[in-house]
Order: structure tokens, then C-alpha cells, then sequence
């Protein structure tokens, strides 16, 4: 070992036990599960967002899309946007769960390929986590060092090996796909009603207005509220989601009234 590389790690021996004295352990178990606990909260506003999201755009682009092939029916919009958002529920919901779980599934067999290499072959393991380390910026001989101090606790060099190589987290996510689920198809559901309200209220060209506005406001609410966590801009983030939701209300009202004339119904048909 250099002499460099003797002081960086006698450098770090002794910042760990400045923070030691710094931070008691009761202090640093509840930071970390306040920490823990908000990154899965991330994953359910994820669902939330994205369902919400989803449910609002599609929604608007059916509803716009009979209201034009119909000159605005309210019977048949209101039958096309609440089959819509009832299908939208089972599909978000069916999808949500079938592919949480298939990941979860596929993230716990190269897991447990992992466990057998640390388990099995830990020579090979010590050496892929020291050269993981060095890639990382560690100097050779620390990188070494480390790596063999984890080698002689197998279940931290596991875990730490998932981490860094297959970025992924040894104990299973708290959410279990069935919440992932339901909060994705709720989410749909009530993203589905402001779309369709105001077909239920008014008829004609009020009604589909009504439809565009309550739906871009509610779109604009998510992207106001999305920002929270990305850092961005609470006005550019409202107006990006509000820019799609509006594109797909024109693109829908659009291709809506050209249809029947494209597929040669007759205006009294309509």
C-alpha cells in the first residue's frame, strides 16, 4: 500500500468517526428510514401521476372524437368515455400488476444468481467488487482493501453487489404489485371523470369545451404538483402535460369529424 493511499484511508477513519460523534445512531436509523420511506412514497406517486395522466388524456381524446363524428350526441359521447374509462380501469390495473410482478420476479432470480457467486465463488466476487470500486474512483489498493472487508461479511458484499451491479435492492419493495394496482387503476378512474362531466351537464359545442377546459385545469393541477418532486419549473411542468392533453383533444375532435365523411356515412346517419 503507497503512502498516498494510507492517508486518504486514514483520512476517511477519521471523518467516519467525526460523524460518529457528530450523529448518534438512534438519529441516523430514523433519518435513513424517513429516507426509505419517501423514496417509496416516490414509486406510488409515480402510479398516482401516470394513471391520473393517463386517464385524463385518453379520455379526452375518445370523448372529443365521438363528440366530432356525432356533432356532439350526448348519449353516444357519454356511452364511448365512461366504456372507455371503465375498460382504461381493468387494463391500467391488469397491465400495473402483471408487469410489477413479472419485474419482481426477474430482479429476484438474478438476485439470488448473485447470492450463489458471493455464497460460491467469493474469491470472484471479491475481485468484481474491488475493480467495481476502482471504476468508481477509488484508488487500486483501497478499492482492494474494501472489497476484502466486505468479503468477510458475505451478506454485505451482497448486497452491495446487487446495488452497484444490477442496481438493485436486496430486500423486496414495501409496495406489493396489487397496491401498485389499485393505485394505478383508482388513479385512471378519477383522471376518466373530468373529461366526461361536462358531457353529462351540457350538450353540443358547451359540452365539449367544457370537457377540453376541465381536463387541461386538472392536467395543469398534476403538473403543478408533479414539479414538487422533479425541481422544476411549476409553470413548465403544469404547461408540458397541458400542451399533450390539448393535442390529443384537438387530435381527437379532428379526426372525429373527417371520419365519417372518409368512411362515406352519410350526414343523416350521424
Amino acid at each position: 500500500m503507497d503512502d498516498r493511499t494510507a492517508e486518504l484511508m486514514a483520512d476517511e477513519d477519521s471523518r467516519a468517526d467525526m460523524a460518529a460523534h457528530e450523529f448518534d445512531r438512534e438519529f441516523l436509523a430514523t433519518h435513513l428510514a424517513d429516507e426509505r420511506r419517501r423514496a417509496s412514497l416516490l414509486g406510488e406517486v409515480r402510479e398516482v401521476i401516470f394513471g391520473a395522466q393517463d386517464g385524463l388524456v385518453s379520455t379526452l381524446a375518445v370523448v372529443s372524437t365521438v363528440a366530432g363524428a356525432t356533432g356532439g350526441d350526448q348519449f353516444a359521447v357519454l356511452v364511448a368515455g365512461i366504456a372507455s374509462g371503465l375498460a382504461g380501469i381493468f387494463s391500467m390495473a391488469a397491465g400495473e400488476y402483471i408487469g410489477s410482478k413479472s419485474q419482481r420476479e426477474i430482479f429476484e432470480a438474478q438476485i439470488v444468481g448473485e447470492r450463489v457467486e458471493v455464497h460460491e465463488r467469493p474469491g470472484e466476487a471479491e475481485a468484481e467488487m474491488a475493480f467495481m470500486l476502482e471504476e468508481d474512483g477509488l484508488p487500486r489498493e483501497a478499492a482492494s482493501h474494501v472489497a476484502r472487508i466486505m468479503a468477510e461479511h458475505p451478506d454485505v458484499l451482497l448486497k452491495t453487489m446487487v446495488e452497484k451491479e444490477l442496481g438493485l435492492a436486496v430486500e423486496p419493495d414495501e409496495g406489493s404489485p396489487l397496491q401498485g394496482a389499485l393505485f394505478m387503476g383508482a388513479a385512471f378512474g378519477l383522471g376518466a371523470i373530468p373529461p366526461i362531466l361536462p358531457h353529462l351537464l351540457f350538450t353540443g359545442t358547451a359540452a365539449i369545451i367544457g370537457s377540453v377546459l376541465a381536463t387541461l385545469a386538472v392536467l395543469f393541477t398534476i403538473g403543478v404538483v408533479k414539479s414538487r418532486w422533479t425541481h422544476r419549473s411549476w409553470l413548465a411542468s403544469g404547461f408540458e402535460i397541458v400542451a399533450l392533453g390539448a393535442v390529443a383533444g384537438i387530435a381527437g375532435y379532428f379526426f372525429g369529424s373527417i371520419l365519417p365523411a372518409l368512411l362515406g356515412v352519410p350526414e343523416a346517419a350521424i
